[in-house]
This record gives structure tokens, sequence and C-alpha cells, in this order.
């Protein structure tokens, strides 16, 4: 199984005379060191080729004509956006501090989200998968053993595997995540239903008396079951600008959490005379999170979750279960792979569940390389603070404050069209030689 390093530093190796000799072939070498910088360290960038042409309406004059042809890189290059950090570590601790900004907000108020949010009722959930087997795992002494006899390292490969392959319920395992978005939904379902009930009256009513926020992100954990860490705010009648009842307190809200949880399940398929249902784990963590930023190592805080989640908003299965982090077009090319036995035999069995004609809407082989998992990794709803896209339009509307725009009179004609992804070998080793980690490209935002 290759090792993925999880931190954000790009490694940038001194250069060698050899490698230093290797660019002079380039005829606009100067041009390539202006041009990769802009990239902020994108492993995997996007190439385009086309063209674009600047014109003064007024005059007919040519203000600006661009060819990708004669760019220094042979192509425009740009960002490819990836939030997986095995994919791309830049791109994805861009996505990692967008989704933390995202969390805040909602947690403290900024970013058109009134800072009367941080007084709301908040708690800090975590929902996990139920049993499907025995697995080794890490207990809380130090010196308690696994069912296996052994006391496991924190980096041990067979952490989360099961102790018997062969009486593991794989079958329901896959399934399980195959059903946990609508879990999920059911879950919120049944909170809405519990916090109603307390304010005594109809759920139907609910929206006009107080309004559940909420923001989650879901990660694998090492056996390959998704769970779901999420921030849950009780507001008002219209969201975070509005203070919610006088009968919605934390305790009450951590209490419906509870209550929920417990009370949701969906039905799953019959497979060889077995009915699935599932439900969450008993492994449920509800955490009351207080207002300071910083606090004693014991205590929940703003900071503390928004980090938090943000870490994990750019996991995949890939990650942590040790799973591949692209799809499979034939079963046959996982022979090809080098993953843990473990994973395998989940993708094995979400592909063999997905050839059934009862499980298409599952879509399983296509998500098995997710270990049957298809929903998005960050879902929050609109109440609970600003959105993805809106950072990304801040951040741009940045740029172009510190970049010269065309006038008002200037047509602009411009065709692109994709060409692949990814750099050559050499311009991939000159982008790490100049220090492609260009500070402003990462962490420059409104």
């Amino acid at each position: 199984m290759p090792s993925h390093d999880r931190t954000a530093t790009i490694p940038r190796p001194e250069p060698t005379a050899a490698e230093l000799a290797a660019f002079t072939s380039y005829r606009d070498l100067p041009g390539l060191v202006r041009q990769l910088p802009s990239l902020g360290g994108c492993a995997q960038p996007i190439r385009l080729e086309g063209h674009l042409t600047e014109i003064n309406t007024a005059t007919g004059e040519i203000l600006r004509h661009l060819d990708s042809a004669k760019m220094p890189a042979g192509h425009l290059l740009v960002r490819c956006g990836n939030r997986r950090t095995t994919r791309c570590r830049s791109c994805a601790e861009l996505y990692r501090q967008d989704t933390f900004h995202l969390m805040a907000a909602g947690l403290r108020g900024g970013k058109s989200i009134p800072e009367q949010v941080a007084a709301h009722p908040r708690v800090f959930a975590t929902l996990t998968a139920p049993s499907y087997g025995p697995v080794h795992g890490r207990r809380s002494s130090s010196s308690a053993r696994c069912g296996c006899g052994r006391t496991h390292a924190k980096d041990d490969p067979a952490l989360g595997t099961p102790l018997n392959t062969e009486r593991y319920d794989y079958r329901g395992a896959v399934l399980w995540n195959a059903h946990a978005s609508a879990l999920w939904a059911r879950f919120m379902l049944h909170l809405r239903r519990t916090i109603a009930a307390v304010a005594g009256i109809p759920q139907r009513l609910l929206p006009k008396v107080a309004r559940v926020s909420y923001a989650k992100v879901a990660e694998y954990q090492r056996r390959g079951l998704i769970h779901f860490h999420a921030v849950i705010r009780l507001d008002g009648p219209r969201g975070g600008h509005t203070p919610p009842p006088a009968w919605a307190t934390p305790v009450m809200l951590a209490d419906a959490v509870h209550a929920a949880a417990a009370r949701s399940h969906v039905g799953g398929p019959e497979i060889d005379g077995r009915t699935y249902s599932f439900g969450f784990g008993k492994e449920l963590d509800v955490k009351v999170i207080q207002s300071a930023a910083f606090q004693d190592g014991t205590t929940i805080t703003e900071g503390k979750v928004a980090g938090y989640v943000a870490k994990y908003a750019t996991k995949g299965a890939e990650s942590t279960a040790g799973t591949l982090d692209h799809r499979l077009k034939l079963i046959a090319e996982l022979g090809q792979e080098t993953i843990p036995d473990h994973a395998a035999r989940m993708i094995r069995t979400a592909w063999a569940l997905g050839a059934r004609l009862d499980l298409e809407h599952l879509k399983l082989r296509t998500w098995a390389h997710m270990l049957g998992f298809r929903g998005h990794f960050s879902t929050k709803t609109r109440t609970y603070s600003t959105t993805l896209g809106a950072l990304r339009e801040a951040r741009t509307a940045w740029h172009r404050r510190h970049t010269p725009t065309p006038e008002a009179t200037t047509l602009v004609l411009a065709r692109w069209a994709f060409d692949g992804t990814g750099l050559t070998p050499d311009l991939e080793r000159l982008a790490r030689l100049i220090g492609s980690t260009h500070p402003q490209a990462v962490t420059a935002r409104a």
C-alpha cells in the first residue's frame, strides 16, 4: 500500500547542476519561471489550448492577443481544483482553507453571517456506522489488547481490518455506505420532529419558530465505513439572522440529537433471504460547542471544530481505508493496483452487488472505488453559512482588484479547449525547483 503524506507542505528540493542544465533547451526559460508559479503549486494543472484577443471597440485597435501555442509551456495552465490531498496537496489545501472559513463563519459569524450566531445553541456530533464484524483496533487504555491478543501501534496497517475476513459481513458494510446519505436525511427528519415535540408544536410549524442549520463532512474510518462529523445549530425562523426561542438550549439540542440518531433507520434490499436495515452505530458522540476560541485542552471550541472538520473535507477513502482515488472501468483493473486486501474485498463486493438489477439505483459499480458511498463529502444547509462558491468569487474579486483589467469599451474574444491534465516530467521538476508553492496563490483571499 503506498503511503499518503497528509501534510499540506509541498517539498522544495535543492536544484542540482545536472537538473538545471536539463532546462537549457527551453527557448523561453524566464517565461516558464514566470508562468509556473502562477499555479500555486498545483500538481495536476489543466492544459488549455486556444486564444484570447482584446479589442478596443471605439478604435478597432487590438490591445492584447494571447495564443496558447506561443506561451512558454505551450498551453494555458490553470489549477485543477481537486479537493483530494492524494491528488493535489496544493489545491486540497486551498479547499481545506475555504472549508475552514465556511465552518468558522457559521460558528462565530462573518462572511455575511451575523456574529450573534455565536450565542445560538450549537453541538458537534459524530455519527458512526454499526459493526459488521470484529476488527483490529486500539483500546482506550494503552495497555489494553486487541481481540487478536496484541497491542497495536497507531500506524499498524492491520488496524480496521477484520479479525476473520471469512465471517466479516462485507455485503452489509458496502450497503451501509450506499445508504449512508439516506440515513443522514432520515436523521435530520427525526431531529426536526424531536425539536418540534419539545416545543409542543406540529413539525410543519417548526420553521415558523426555529430552524435547524448544519454543516457536515463524511469521513472514512479505517474499516472502510463512513461516519459523519456535523456542526448542528439551532436558529430562529430566519436562520442565523434571528435568535432562537427561549426554550432552545444547547443541552436540549444535544438530547434531541441523541434521540434522533437512535430512531433513524432506513430499509435495505433483501438478498439471499436476508432483509437489510441500516441505522447508526452505538458510538455516538455529541459535544456542546463553547464560544471561546481557545480554552483548556478538553473543551470543544469554535476554532477546534472548524479546523477538525476542514481537515477531513480533503480526505477520501484512499487516505484512511487505503482504497483507490479513481474509478474502475473493469474489475480486472483491480489486480494492477496495490491496495490492502480489506479494501479490495469491499471493492469486489460492491462490484458484484452492482450487477443486481434490484440494486441498480445504488450505482455500486460506479462507486466501487469509494466502497459504495456516492454522497457528497461536504454538505450544509443554506442558512448555516456562506458557500464555497461565494468564497471563490471573493478570492477572484480580490485578484481582479490587484490585477489590471480591460476598460469597459474593450471587447474580449476567447476560445479555449481542454487538452489534458498534468505537466511533462521536465516541467514538473522545474516547478519544484523554482518553488511553485507561491504564497499569494494559495492563501490570498478577500
